[in-house]
């Protein structure tokens, strides 16, 4: 089932997620629909916060950029409860990202494309692993929002200043794109 994906400005977005067990009721479910609802809305990623469950659950699959960013090539995952390093041994990249709860937007965030994680996969099997380039900066973006961070969190206060319009348009419901969505108007 494809989920409405919640938009800048709703509460559940600045909430930190909390770790799930085995027995979360329905996961294998939410899992699909989360997988169902990213396919629908050509998002390479999703986590819970973003369809309104502040719980610590990422899917991910960067397959479709493999053609320009290689380490995305069979990268669907869906990490449970995940812990992140970022590591800082390489100089901070810049590069545009967007956001299914940010619709239209598009900013610049300097990020380090090298990352360590330990997660969770959905058999509630461990793994550890580092990961380089594209795929690090959609792990580190889907994470941020377990955090209660969303990308514009990053760029500066002048870039924050220019947009802000656009997010308070977002946050009352005036944001148009082609899936559902609920604001925080709505909430």
């Amino acid at each position: 089932m494809i989920l409405p994906v919640y938009l800048y400005g709703h509460p559940v977005l600045r909430e930190e997620a909390e770790d799930i067990e085995k027995d979360y009721p329905e996961l294998d479910k939410l899992i699909k629909d989360m997988f169902e609802t990213m396919y629908h809305t050509d998002g390479v990623g999703l986590a819970a916060p973003q369809i309104g469950k502040s719980i610590a659950v990422i899917v991910i699959d960067g397959s479709p950029l493999a053609e320009d960013f290689p380490e995305c090539a069979d990268s669907k995952m869906v990490l449970i409860n995940p812990q992140m390093d970022v590591i800082e041994d390489e100089e901070p990249v810049v590069r545009a990202e967007g956001c299914l709860s940010l619709p239209g937007l598009s900013e610049n965030v300097k990020r380090t494309e090298h990352v360590r994680l330990n997660w969770l996969d959905e058999n509630f099997v461990e793994h550890e692993r580092e990961f380089h380039g594209f795929l690090a900066r959609i792990i580190q973006h889907e994470y941020d929002h377990l955090l209660g961070t969303v990308y514009t969190d990053h760029i500066s206060p002048i870039r924050k200043q220019l947009i802000r319009n656009k997010l308070n348009n977002m946050a009352h419901g005036k944001a148009r794109c082609g899936y559902r969505t609920v604001s925080a108007k709505s909430k």
